[in-house]
């Protein structure tokens, strides 16, 4: 993984196999992926005024992969805010456990795969921003 920006946002790139039929992109957990794949799920028809995501998980990893068209992806760790663009088949996003994320501005067409270290449990998830924040502080004071 590489960190291109900020620690925040890390970045994985896939190689894709390539010759005159098109392009392959493999991904393999604890391989080109740092963690066992246990649930992959993928955003679609996601008009451009909508937006998703709004949450944190306390415990499971994530990389987003924008397969076809592109989407804006905002990260918080609770002390720092960034955006980027995922807008590329060969490059994945690497999202820790207890950032905030938020998925905006889908392009026409976008499909977003995600590959998560755990199966859903809802337990796991932290859906109000102020919760995360105070969750974020108490870690920080220990």
């Amino acid at each position: 993984m590489s960190d291109k920006k900020t620690d925040l946002v890390q970045w994985i790139d896939f190689s894709p196999l390539s010759d005159d039929r098109g392009s392959l992109v493999a991904v393999e957990g604890n391989k080109t992926v740092p963690f066992d794949i246990k649930r992959v799920y993928y955003l679609f028809g996601t008009q451009p005024d909508v937006s998703r995501g709004f949450h944190a998980h306390k415990a499971l990893k994530q990389v987003a992969i924008c397969v076809t068209g592109k989407c804006k992806m905002l990260l918080d760790n609770g002390t720092e805010k960034t955006e980027v663009w995922l807008d590329s088949p060969t490059k994945g996003l690497f999202i820790n456990d207890m950032i905030w994320r938020e998925m905006h501005e889908f392009s026409p067409g976008c499909v977003l795969l995600v590959l998560a270290s755990e199966h859903y449990d809802e337990g796991d998830y932290i859906r109000d921003y102020k919760e995360f924040s105070n969750l974020k502080e108490l870690v920080h004071e220990t």
